[in-house]
């Protein structure tokens, strides 16, 4: 095989044209649609209070980041699993694991990027009169963007992690759901955590990605306009320094994910 015949990175070359010719022959831009449809139905149910008022923006975000993880996720729950017997072959006659995950990863950042901007025109259209006036670090319709795009991508590396560990497309389904459920129950939107449930909050997508659209939409500003009785979160404070660092961190988390699914894959051969 072309793959196993090759150095690391020329293997990684050649797995990552085979996933530009499977999107292709699979027609991959179909995805597109369904990521336009969800971002449409949540862009429906967002008020003009959105982006403007406390409330209306942190339902909203959380809305976004809901769809953002949904998407990624769905993209590679089943990418890896389903070439697991062909992985396992091209294994043993010398393929490269981190060049095939590499590939993989990289191939996704592109179409998360591309979802991302979907997302983005989107949200923009349909919040239009009533969007962030000025973003933390740059325009904020490209802060959004890049906050879309890194949500999606860290959420996407992690059904890279799902795909790499289990062995067939069924399980992988049935895994998605509960690792959605943990993503949104420990988002800390919807509950007050504390203790173990905030630890575990801490190592979830959406409370980095929440933050970080709360961040760019000045939700503590509105809080002290509106003057609540809640409290300002530090972790959602609209300064330069704290955005970039809620971006590194979901960055974090793709990363990291891909080098779980390198240590999962590695084990092919055992089964």
């Amino acid at each position: 095989m072309e793959t196993t015949q090759a150095g690391p990175l020329r293997q990684t070359r050649v797995c990552f044209g085979r996933c530009l010719r499977a999107f292709v022959n699979d027609h991959g831009w179909k995805t597109f649609l369904s990521v336009a449809l969800i971002t449409v139905l949540i862009g429906m149910v967002m008020g003009e209070d959105t982006f403007v008022g406390y409330y209306a923006t942190k339902n909203g975000a959380f809305a976004l980041v809901c769809a953002c993880i949904w998407i990624g996720i769905f993209n590679s729950i089943r990418t890896i699993c389903r070439e697991r017997d062909i992985v396992r072959r091209e294994h043993r006659t010398g393929l490269n694991i981190g060049s095939y995950v590499v590939a993989h990863w990289l191939y996704e950042a592109l179409l998360c990027a591309a979802e991302a901007v979907v997302v983005t025109l989107i949200v923009r259209v349909m919040c239009w009169g009533h969007f962030i006036e000025r973003g933390v670090l740059v325009e904020p319709t490209l802060e959004v963007l890049v906050t879309f795009f890194l949500i999606i991508f860290s959420s996407d590396a992690l059904g890279l992690l799902i795909s790499s560990v289990v062995r067939s497309e069924n399980t992988a389904m049935t895994v998605m759901p509960f690792a959605l459920i943990v993503q949104l129950v420990m988002s800390g939107s919807i509950f007050e955590l504390a203790g173990i449930p905030k630890f575990i909050s801490a190592l979830t997508i959406s409370r980095w990605g929440l933050d970080a659209i709360c961040s760019t939409a000045h939700l503590n500003h509105m809080l002290e306009v509106a003057g609540g009785y809640v409290e300002a979160l530090p972790e959602q404070a609209s300064n330069p320094h704290n955005l970039v660092l809620l971006w590194l961190t979901l960055l974090g988390f793709a990363v990291i994910y891909a080098i779980l699914a390198i240590v999962a894959l590695s084990f092919v051969d055992e089964g």
